[in-house]
């Protein structure tokens, strides 16, 4: 049986006074949420600094992702430091309780604080929290989407009383054998059918041949140039099509992958500012007690 240093077993023996006393964890709770939103207004000072809205004076997504997570990791190891030891250190003194059973307690309060000012902080900061974590993925999700049937739209609108992907089944049921002449003959109606095949192209992810070529005939009765010209343009312009949806894809990547950095990294010092708040919870007890 353990015996303390009145050398008589307390074993068996139930203290009146709490084991938890929740004033030094409100308070100190209350200082690391105060810090922390001190820090949080810092931070967003400096980062409005490092984006404009002109073009090439901004810095990149990935730069601000990363600038931001590591602040958020810096607030949090300042904020739960402080709170867990003013944790600790308001505490009042535990007489008769063995050093470990206090370093315990002392460290179990540290962790306590932390959690209550997490809590509290996610709280008020919610919206801007849940932007932080999930707009790499909405931003992925629907510039991708863009990037698929963002042609389709610009046929839709040209025509909104055809569905683009029937209206491209229909052109083909109708398509004229002389198409140079039909576009001569029918401006708006050429223009609106190649609209559709360029969606019909964006769905299926490619234009088919038959579709390259029956386009290269009108643009080369549009454009009164030669059937090769009209299809190196042709191809010309597909290609700057593929080349923009690669482009969008890569951005909605970069985003999605920056995303996944923040949140690994903010759960990683959520995990650490746990530890902080505890380790500096235990060492204000003990300077309090000594």
């Amino acid at each position: 049986m353990a015996s303390y240093t009145t050398g008589v077993s307390d074993v068996g023996v139930e203290s009146n006074v709490p084991a938890l006393s929740w004033g030094p964890v409100i308070g100190g709770a209350a200082a690391a949420c105060a810090i922390s939103l001190i820090l949080l207004l810092l931070g967003s000072g400096v980062g409005l600094t490092m984006v404009s809205p002109w073009s090439g004076e901004s810095a990149s997504f990935t730069t601000v992702s990363v600038t931001a997570a590591i602040w958020f990791v810096i607030v949090q190891w300042l904020s739960s430091a402080l709170g867990g030891y003013l944790t600790g250190r308001l505490r009042t003194k535990w007489a008769g309780v063995h050093t470990d059973e206090v370093f315990f307690r002392d460290t179990a309060h540290g962790f306590l604080s932390w959690a209550l000012a997490t809590v509290v902080v996610a709280g008020l900061a919610g919206s801007a929290f849940s932007s932080l974590v999930g707009g790499g993925v909405q931003v992925a999700s629907s510039v991708a989407a863009t990037a698929t049937v963002g042609t389709a739209a610009t046929a839709a609108a040209s025509d909104s009383t055809t569905d683009p992907a029937t209206g491209y089944f229909t052109d083909l049921l109708l398509r004229p054998k002389d198409a140079a002449a039909r576009a001569q003959s029918d401006n708006a109606a050429a223009t609106a059918e190649v609209s559709r095949i360029l969606a019909q192209g964006a769905a299926k992810g490619e234009v088919v041949e038959a579709d390259r070529a029956y386009v290269a005939t009108i643009v080369a009765s549009r454009a009164n140039i030669s059937p090769e010209e009209a299809r190196a343009r042709v191809d010309q312009v597909l290609q700057q099509i593929e080349d923009a949806k690669n482009a969008v894809l890569k951005a909605a990547d970069e985003a999605r992958k920056s995303a996944a950095t923040v949140a690994l990294l903010g759960a990683l010092s959520l995990l650490i500012g746990a530890f902080v708040a505890s380790a500096a919870a235990a060492l204000g007890g003990r300077q309090r007690d000594e």
